[in-house]
């Protein structure tokens, strides 16, 4: 047997070939249930099966509608935050959410990309950290390795390449800051997830 460039492979080499391909089939049919706890209009359901999926969320945090996961067992969402609709949640290297963050709807956050440089187009995952009291507004972009600091704003349609720190607001592609936050004593709830959402 041959691999893609042609080369021979050892048995070893097939039977891991193999075993990766298994593991990527059961992953890749555990993502499409969890898309389909997605369209479940409970918020109380659809927690159920995103923690049966590996997803892990603190209490009072939600998950709107049609979320899309890439791998749920390396997300980890904090206390009383919300994720709004079809938003991206790349969980094939680590993502922490903290607590009281607000993410809007449509917002992609990606741990994982493609390496242009790179001859084989070889992934580079690296993680992302949202901190506490974070809001992201509709359709941001938050690229892998980035670090979100508490308090922080992002724009709508910002995409965010590097990271931002505390109280900061930025905007733009790629994403600058453009002011700070005034209050920095935040101790506020988000409060009860809309229903059928």
């Amino acid at each position: 047997m041959k691999d893609k460039d042609g080369n021979e492979l050892s048995t070893v080499q097939v039977a891991g070939k193999v075993g990766n391909r298994v593991k990527n089939v059961g992953l890749e049919t555990g993502v499409f249930l969890l898309h389909l706890a997605g369209l479940i209009p409970s918020h109380t359901l659809r927690k159920l099966f995103y923690r049966l999926g590996g997803v892990k969320i603190g209490r009072g945090s939600t998950i709107h509608m049609n979320a899309v996961f890439y791998d749920p067992t390396n997300v980890k969402i904090g206390h009383d935050s919300i994720v709004g609709e079809k938003t991206v949640l790349d969980g094939r290297a680590s993502l922490v959410i903290g607590d009281h963050v607000d993410i809007a709807s449509e917002v992609m956050i990606y741990t994982s990309q493609h390496d242009v440089h790179d001859p084989q187009f070889a992934a580079i995952s690296k993680p992302v950290v949202i901190k506490d009291y974070v809001f992201i507004g509709p359709r941001a972009i938050i690229i892998p390795g980035v670090v979100i600091g508490k308090g922080a704003v992002v724009a709508a349609g910002a995409v965010v390449t590097k990271d931002v720190d505390d109280y900061a607001i930025v905007a733009g592609v790629p994403a600058r800051q453009i002011g700070e936050r005034k209050a920095k004593e935040l101790n506020y709830r988000l409060g009860r997830p809309r229903l059928f959402r």
